[in-house]
């Protein structure tokens, strides 16, 4: 059986992608946590510490690189630069040591930066944060890497937009929570449109990259459609709920003003809130991608947008019960 590397494999996307690549697969998962679900094939070890990496890493066909910072919140901002771009380069050392020569690596559409027209897989980088900056200097490295023996090696990356799905505790998930519970506040007009990804559709296009032995560089957007404004999200979490959300909404500037006093009392006590200036834009950003050219290498998503929402809703309900 075809073995499999996956480094960063106990988290969210992770766990739903070794669920579906032990259908056909011996999986190894190295990660700094213990996967609550694949601890049996998980080994412990953290991208930014080398020896303990190459340690815990197996010789494979394909290795899946999902470790990555990637919260709002990070702090230092350093962070994201030692795992996302340095914990790269050392998985790259491991690799070349190990002989294994096709990588899937999950960067990100935070690369294009905010409020972008739609953008393609040709569209000019231009991150807005450390964490985009972060994923776009990663990409380089193993562009870098792919280019010093492009005959021999494989490499693809793949650029998600915003992942949700059931218990994954992201700002979509946060969103739909807020939505099902009805304590939820409409910022801005809500016309501004989002690209979204079904975390069980981004796994099964991963598995179909290996499934079908892709060779060569590729580079794809991942985004289920169509794209929902924020107001025909929630249409349509109305009409898998069966009720009727509040209509009120608060002007976008007092809802920025929001997050900036939530930002002032998260630095004064030192936690984390839900709500903060950076997610209230985000929020209020138009965030649309184009996915042609991944629709174009004859993947079909197992879910519909609407589908992928309903089961997040639905196992979000089933918490309340």
């Amino acid at each position: 059986m075809k073995e499999i590397q996956v480094i960063g494999g106990s988290g969210f996307i992770g766990t739903n992608l070794i669920n579906k690549l032990n259908q056909d697969y011996t999986i190894y998962n190295v990660d700094k946590s213990s996967s609550k679900k694949f601890s049996a094939s998980t080994t412990v070890a953290d991208v930014r510490n080398y020896n303990k990496l190459h340690n815990a890493m197996k010789s494979s066909e394909w290795l899946v690189l999902l470790a990555a910072e990637h919260r709002d919140d990070v702090s230092p901002a350093s962070l994201y630069y030692d795992v996302n771009v340095a914990g790269t380069k050392n998985v790259l050392t491991a690799m070349n040591d190990k002989n294994i020569k096709k990588i899937i690596f999950t960067s990100s559409v935070a690369v294009y930066g905010l409020n972008k027209q739609n953008p393609d897989e040709q569209f000019k980088e231009d991150p807005f944060n450390d964490y985009g900056k972060s994923k776009w200097q990663a990409e380089e490295v193993l562009r870098q890497w792919y280019n010093e023996d492009p005959q021999q090696r494989t490499l693809i990356i793949l650029r998600p937009t915003v992942v949700f799905g059931p218990d994954n505790k992201g700002n979509v998930y946060t969103l739909l929570k807020q939505i099902s519970s009805g304590k939820f506040l409409r910022i801005g007009k809500g016309n501004n449109k989002k690209s979204m990804a079904y975390v069980e559709n981004i796994a099964g296009f991963i598995k179909y990259c290996i499934d079908n032995n892709f060779n060569g560089y590729h580079l794809y957007n991942y985004v289920d459609k169509p794209d929902y404004s924020m107001n025909e999200l929630i249409e349509v979490s109305e009409k898998s709920l069966n009720k009727k959300l509040p209509s009120i909404k608060i002007p976008y500037v007092l809802g920025y003003a929001g997050g900036l006093c939530f930002d002032v009392l998260s630095f004064i006590t030192r936690k984390k809130f839900s709500i903060s200036s950076v997610r209230v834009k985000k929020f209020c950003a138009t965030t649309q991608f184009s996915s042609d050219k991944l629709l174009n290498t004859g993947f079909k998503p197992s879910y519909s947008l609407e589908q992928g929402l309903a089961k997040t809703l639905n196992s979000i309900g089933q918490s309340y019960d």
